[in-house]
């Protein structure tokens, strides 16, 4: 029975970890940057099976993401153990992120947002080939240099993500959390670009642009109150 019980602790929060790490990265994703520009172009371009662009570009994102999860296992682990730190990671990802969900709203609010794959904006730019120009033409490795390539990323990894490690303690010696928080990330990531890639090859572009903003708005929203639960609940938690 004690087994039981242990084996429902753990699915339950490998689940909840999974769960918001999922969404934290899917509205990372959604925010257009330079790995949906290449992401779209890539799809258009590819004649066969283009629509699967988005997961050969995420394996190279997810590569890459596995890569700087490791370097700050090794190199912040101190964190966990500083709440000096623990404080300051949080408020500062906190901030961040309540700041880029502003951002997207404030972005739809003026209509700053790209929809070159929306049905209202006709076929996407043909003139944007320099990816093409720079050895991207394998999906995988184009998935890590142009991640690699967006500031955003890494001050992402650098607050937001780190802030999200520290708080649900993501360490080697917990690695249910650890497997929750890389398989929930890069889900998030793949279900949004796999989408994209679909749409982009298909030709489709079902998706309005007023339902695409309103998407965004949504997920703007949940970057804010996670930001600012992220930014707080060092301060609540009962163990400090």
């Amino acid at each position: 029975m004690t087994m039981l019980n242990d084996f429902a602790g753990i699915f339950s929060m490998f689940w909840v970890i999974f769960s918001f790490s999922f969404l934290v990265a899917l509205t990372g994703a959604m925010a257009p940057g330079p790995l949906m520009t290449y992401t779209i172009i890539k799809s258009v371009k590819t004649s066969r099976r283009g629509y699967l662009m988005g997961v050969w570009i995420i394996a190279g994102h997810a590569i890459l993401e596995m890569g700087i999860i490791l370097l700050l296992l090794l190199g912040f682990s101190f964190v966990l153990k500083n709440i000096i730190v623990v404080r300051t990671i949080g408020i500062t990802g906190g901030l961040i992120l309540t700041y880029f969900g502003a951002s997207i709203i404030r972005d739809v609010y003026l209509g700053k947002i790209p929809t070159d794959f929306l049905p209202s904006s006709g076929e996407p730019n043909q003139d944007i080939d320099p990816l093409e120009n720079k050895g991207l033409e394998n999906p995988v490795i184009g998935g890590i240099l142009v991640s690699m390539s967006n500031p955003y990323w890494w001050v992402w990894w650098a607050s937001i993500g780190l802030a999200f490690m520290v708080r649900f303690d993501i360490s080697f010696t917990q690695w249910p959390k650890l497997l929750a928080f890389f398989l929930g990330h890069e889900a998030g990531d793949l279900a949004w670009y796999l989408l994209i890639s679909t749409l982009a090859f298909f030709g489709l572009r079902r998706l309005s642009k007023k339902v695409y903003y309103g998407i965004l708005v949504g997920c703007g929203i949940f970057m804010i109150l996670f930001g600012v639960y992220l930014g707080a609940s060092p301060f609540l938690s009962a163990n400090i």
